[in-house]
């Protein structure tokens, strides 16, 4: 018989010797996971034996797990959590739901660190996310992570075994944190290289609008997207991607590119058409005037549609001849059609300049037809510089009327002085340079020039001066005869230095003077009375001799005068 067998009328100490020699072979302790056999399922509960004095007793919902039916029955084999060997009712304290934690806490764990995906089940909701029940184990699942894109119903998730991601694991803390959309992402990039496989640049293929937005559209090719790029959805221009597409519409399209590294997919619809630009030389030469519809305005310019496909530009300096700091949008609105001129096309960078103000009269060339040099034009002082007067014409046109051609006798500082902003002059069309945009004006010359009223009057000539102001350097006078002003300077006023008084003349009194300057281009006319006096002196001595001839000046001079008396006579 072997060690522990026992008679046939067993005493309690032959009991409490099998007792000690079960427990010598399964030694247990608080703390631990046991096994134990199933014995009865009494109610709610289910009896186990764990090979102690007594048995224990597990609630029946231990044993139900999310999204499974409860499948226990008497002489099954469970693990159970050993909490007390003995309570008060003299039963062992097991647990069912802590032994499923620390076997699941140990199986997760290992395959966390070999980073493999786990699974487990959504039963309940929380703040920022859902719970999941990965065998035993509280996961907590972030909202930000159900999905590779956000998820308005849940429901169909909740309750259905599916794979996880272990994104963190605190075994101290009780915490775990996990991911569907890392498995979804993985998923799909797998989905996604299969697929990339199977196309090819410049293939076309069928696929459906899934999202839109302000740079594109992404296309759903059966299970992998790509991208149809606003500018690649026609030759001509689209403003927004919705003007074209839905969300749901069955576009065809080309594969453009793809990216082996990213495996994104950019796709193009205009491919599919021809090209118009690859008649725009042809069909819209350098010079040739077309009509247009505006379709965008900037502060550059504004675009104008030739046809579908086929955009210039109107530059802001193109745009009007005569306003040129005003935006575009106050000369042009968007959709009005107009008629532009081809001014350039650059074909190689899709560019055509067109000009709005080319197919207008140009301002200048008209003014100058209706006004040529020489004629009187009427318009109102706009504007007073330090160089001139800028004054509006009709046409639309400015004129300029220089410092210099302000006045014939005064500068220009001191005549610009009479006139004020607003003022209605007259002036004479001096030049207009149509190229360069200008006009020339000049109101001095709507009377006759002094200059001209002198004749051929010259340097050396003498004549008879009218004093028309007395100033400390000299004398303001008239020429007689003419319209001509002139200066006699102090020093020229008398050969004896003593009479060179200006204060000696009076306004209106006049005298004999020899001009001295005569400078038509500088419009400068000088008289000098003492020049006459020994011009006078030399005339005499020539004619009536010299100190050599054995005469005095005295009696050349009284011989001199003598004769103009008799003269006079």
């Amino acid at each position: 018989m072997a060690k522990s067998a026992v008679s046939m009328n067993p005493t309690r100490d032959d009991f409490m010797s099998l007792l000690e020699e079960s427990y010598s072979d399964r030694p247990v302790a608080e703390g631990q996971v046991v096994k134990g056999r199933v014995l009865a399922i009494e109610k709610d509960n289910v009896i186990i034996d764990v090979g102690l004095k007594t048995e224990g007793r597990v609630a029946l919902k231990e044993f139900s797990q999310p999204g499974k039916d409860i499948a226990i029955k008497p002489g099954d084999t469970v693990e159970v959590y050993l909490e007390r060997i003995e309570n008060a009712l003299g039963e062992a304290v097991l647990s069912r739901d802590k032994a499923r934690r620390e076997e699941a806490w140990t199986r997760l764990e290992e395959m966390s660190n070999k980073n493999e995906r786990v699974e487990g089940v959504i039963f309940g909701r929380v703040k920022g996310g859902f719970t999941v029940d990965l065998g035993g184990a509280v996961a907590f699942l972030p909202g930000s992570q159900v999905d590779v894109r956000p998820i308005r119903d849940v429901g169909p998730l909740m309750h259905v075994a599916q794979p996880f991601q272990i994104l963190k694991m605190d075994r101290r803390r009780g915490n775990i944190v996990v991911s569907r959309r890392a498995i979804m992402e993985e998923t799909r990039a797998e989905q996604r290289s299969e697929l990339v496989q199977n196309l090819a640049e410049g293939q076309v293929v069928d696929g459906v609008v899934k999202n839109i937005t302000d740079y594109g559209a992404f296309v759903d090719l059966g299970g992998i997207d790509g991208l149809l790029h606003v500018t690649d959805i026609a030759w001509k221009r689209v403003n927004h991607p919705s003007d074209v597409l839905s969300v749901g519409q069955t576009v065809k399209v080309q594969i453009v590119r793809i990216n082996p590294e990213t495996q994104r997919i950019s796709l193009g619809m205009k491919q599919l058409d021809k090209d118009p630009w690859d008649i725009v030389i042809e069909r819209y030469p350098v010079g040739t005037k077309v009509k247009g519809k505006v379709t965008n305005i900037t502060d550059y310019g504004a675009f104008v549609e030739l046809e579908d496909g086929i955009e210039g530009l109107v530059h802001v300096s193109e745009m009007s001849w005569t306003k040129k700091n005003v935006h575009p949008g106050k000369i042009l609105s968007t959709s009005e059609e107009v008629d532009v001129q081809v001014l350039e096309i650059d074909a190689a960078k899709r560019r055509i300049s067109l000009g709005l103000k080319q197919v207008q009269q140009n301002p200048w060339e008209s003014f100058s037809a209706r006004h040529p040099k020489g004629s009187v034009v009427e318009g109102e002082v706009k504007n007073m510089t330090e160089f001139g007067l800028f004054v509006g014409l009709d046409g639309d046109v400015d004129g300029m009327v220089h410092l210099s051609d302000l006045d014939w006798k005064r500068s220009g500082e001191e005549a610009i002085k009479d006139y004020k902003k607003g003022d209605r002059i007259q002036a004479v069309v001096l030049d207009v340079d149509k190229e360069k945009e200008r006009i020339s004006l000049g109101v001095k010359q709507l009377g006759s020039d002094p200059i001209k009223s002198a004749g051929t009057m010259k340097k050396g000539d003498k004549v008879t001066c009218e004093v028309l102001k007395v100033e400390d350097g000299g004398l303001e006078v008239k020429i007689a005869g003419t319209d001509l002003t002139a200066y006699a300077k102090r020093a020229d006023l008398a050969r004896d230095r003593g009479e060179q008084r200006p204060e000696r003349f009076a306004v209106g009194e006049k005298f004999d003077a020899l001009i001295t300057v005569f400078d038509t281009k500088a419009r400068k006319v000088n008289v000098s009375i003492k020049a006459l006096e020994i011009a006078d002196e030399r005339e005499a001595v020539a004619q009536y001799g010299s100190s050599d001839s054995g005469a005095s000046l005295g009696d050349i001079l009284q011989a001199a005068l003598k004769r103009k008396d008799e003269e006079k006579e």
